[in-house]
């Protein structure tokens, strides 16, 4: 008997509404895949669908195992949970000798030749740059359902800027699709298999009617997310029926570059006017600071999706109040970031349960190095999988070796531990960077190991390396012991108890080619901003910086989703007052270049620095940076050491009283640079 207690009133109403049409707008941390794994479960108790009978879509192929892991784990098997690019695929090897006879085809796996040479034949250069550029609008119009000769009327019509002149877009798209198909078979890419799936459903009524007798309810997950081809699909899936539950949350839209529209949720109710709607605003996720943040951030937004916008209610006790801080510059911003990520982690805050999270990946090196610096294990959400990394591949395969033996223990835990022990898993973990990676890796794996013991007790080694080749295939990583870099699209459907999201400032967010695109692209940034305060649990740190590089002209503006809720900070009003008022020590003209600020004078007024002083502190740097592997100017540049040289201080004070000298320099060089002052005072 399916246990209904642990949902609260909406997740109840949502999980037990009658078959038919049903729409869950859940916001963020409402509990989501909870409410449809129990509405699955619920469909299939009452006897209104046999498991096999349910295809739920979602947005990816982790979130698609962890729905079936959850089904599994209530005693609900059967259920078929996948992308909608793997359910066509599926179904488009079983149904293709119906629609296309004996003509073969086989998945195209690498679209940029075929993109290169189109482009070559309509004179636009090949490169890397120019070939991407040209995929990903062809992947738009291709999920737009829009065709080469439609493309430039429907670009026109939206607004939309496209790469090259649209004529040669179009026309690159029309060779690239052409190329595909020849004597020997047809080459399909991921949106060709939605394309024929779609087709041979409306186009053979054998096919449909074998198909809909198989499948007869159906769940997508993140129905925000979806394209006018999905959409396309899903009515061919559903035919004349109307079993259909979606989940989504107009206000977490932030994929429309590929296609993707809201609108289908947004009308669900007018597609379907007997559909059940329901709203998930209970928010189990975040404490009420953190969710009042969100709520003021999306309370600002304008257009179509405002209109429907959910009310987070923070569920958890309260907690801190998100923090705001701006930085001289972005290298100070990652090294106070690292600090702080230092302090929690004294504090018993696991690693794992910390996010770095930026608009761009070119964001994280930053804050790679800061970590590295630090000694704080990271990973890179994007990179190697966790399953490609060469020693998951060794340790896998020392358990294949172990299943032919026939003198080990019967626990797969402890073969696994006794296994993965030459490879590198110690008692204790290593000091060492390398060598500390390496640990958490196969530790992560045991613990993996464990929790699928822990589900199905009994399980063997056998059935263990099976789970394990089902969680590789769907992208399922185990979560790993150390803090998490990521990109705010890469964060979507994740969660931290600590998040920094950080390099919040304008032109970085809002991205400069939204703010060029206009109002709905910067509101689609604004989504992607509260994407990023809703991941966070408990704390929330919220950070920018004035300037680049150290030194630099701190002319950056923090992102305009903060105006009306922080404050300008003091840091912030001190460097409008520097760039109002920075004169020259010596002639008392203002200054503009950052050298000049650093000096505190123009490079052309006479300087009384001795010249051996900035000598022996330039030797001093060089000594530093050959021992930290560090290019000179990231310890120090010349403007700085020359405004020592001019200042000689003789205490950590006087240093501080240095532009470009701020805190974590004085505790890194300070010591170091006063040593070699004192020398000439």
């Amino acid at each position: 008997m399916l246990d209904l207690t642990d949902l609260d009133p909406d997740q109840l109403v949502a999980a037990t509404a009658p078959r038919g049409p049903v729409c869950i707008l859940a916001g963020a941390g409402t509990g989501k895949t909870r409410t449809i794994t129990y509405r699955i479960a619920h469909l299939i108790e009452s006897g209104f669908v046999a498991p096999q009978r349910v295809l739920a879509v979602t947005f990816t192929s982790r979130a698609a195992g962890e729905m079936r892991d959850r089904l599994t784990s209530m005693g609900v098997g059967g259920v078929q949970a996948r992308t909608f690019h793997s359910a066509a695929m599926r179904q488009l090897a079983y149904f293709w000798p119906q629609v296309a006879g004996d003509l073969p085809w086989r998945l195209l796996d690498n679209k940029f030749p075929l993109v290169g040479r189109a482009a070559r034949g309509v004179g636009v250069e090949s490169s890397r740059e120019n070939v991407r550029d040209l995929l990903g609008e062809i992947e738009w119009a291709k999920a737009s359902l829009v065709t080469p000769d439609a493309y430039a009327d429907k670009i026109a019509g939206l607004g939309r800027t496209p790469p090259f002149e649209p004529a040669k877009v179009a026309e690159v798209y029309r060779r690239y699709e052409h190329s595909k198909a020849s004597d020997q078979g047809m080459l399909l890419d991921f949106d060709d298999l939605l394309l024929h799936v779609a087709g041979a459903l409306e186009n053979s009524p054998a096919v449909a009617e074998q198909f809909r007798d198989q499948y007869r309810s159906f769940v997508v997950d993140e129905y925000q997310d979806v394209t006018p081809l999905q959409q396309r699909v899903l009515e061919a899936w559903l035919g004349d029926r109307d079993d259909l539950t979606v989940v989504g949350d107009a206000n977490q839209t932030i994929y429309s570059f590929t296609g993707a529209t809201p609108e289908y949720l947004l009308n669900f109710s007018r597609t379907y006017d007997n559909a059940t709607v329901v709203k998930l605003q209970r928010d189990y996720r975040s404490t009420p600071q953190v969710t009042d943040l969100a709520n003021t951030v999306i309370g600002k937004a304008t257009g179509r999706v405002a209109g429907t916008r959910l009310e987070l209610q923070g569920m958890r006790d309260p907690g801190p109040e998100p923090e705001f801080h701006a930085y001289d510059d972005e290298p100070s911003e990652a090294r106070e970031v690292a600090g702080k990520i230092l302090t929690l982690l004294n504090e018993g805050v696991p690693a794992r349960e910390i996010a770095v999270l930026y608009r761009i990946n070119a964001q994280s090196q930053a804050f790679e190095q800061a970590l590295a610096d630090a000694g704080v294990v990271y990973q890179v959400r994007g990179g190697d999988t966790f399953f490609d990394r060469p020693e998951i591949r060794q340790a896998i395969d020392q358990l294949k070796r172990a299943t032919r033996r026939t003198d080990l223990p019967d626990d797969p835990v402890v073969i696994a531990k006794a296994a993965f022990g030459p490879l590198g898993l110690t008692d204790k973990e290593p000091e060492g960077a390398q060598a500390r990676e390496r640990w958490q890796s196969l530790n992560a794996l045991v613990e993996l190991i464990e929790e699928i013991v822990r589900a199905a007790p009994g399980t063997d080694l056998a059935g263990v390396l099976g789970s394990l080749q089902r969680r590789a295939q769907a992208k399922q990583p185990p979560v790993m012991d150390g803090v998490t870099l990521a990109s705010l699209h890469a964060a979507k459907g994740l969660e931290w108890d600590v998040v920094f999201l950080v390099g919040l400032f304008e032109n970085m967010l809002p991205i400069s080619h939204a703010v060029k695109a206009g109002e709905h692209q910067i509101e689609e940034e604004r989504r992607l901003f509260y994407v990023g305060v809703t991941r966070a649990r408990e704390h929330l740190y919220c950070s920018w910086a004035l300037a680049r590089q150290e030194g630099g002209q701190k002319k950056r503006k923090r992102t305009r989703f903060l105006d009306g809720i922080v404050p300008e900070l003091e840091s912030e009003a001190a460097a409008e007052r520097a760039r109002r008022t920075t004169r020259c020590h010596i002639c008392r003209h203002p200054l503009t270049t950052p050298t000049e600020k650093a000096l505190g004078r123009h490079e052309t007024c006479p300087t009384d620095a001795d010249e051996e002083v900035f000598e022996a502190l330039r030797a001093w740097r060089s000594a530093v940076s050959r021992e930290e592997e560090v290019p000179a100017y990231i310890v120090f540049n010349d403007a700085t050491l020359m405004a020592v040289a001019e200042a000689l201080p003789g205490d950590e004070r006087d240093l501080l009283s240095i532009s470009g000298i701020g805190p974590r320099k004085v505790e890194r060089y300070g010591e170091g640079l006063l040593e070699v002052v004192a020398q000439f005072r």
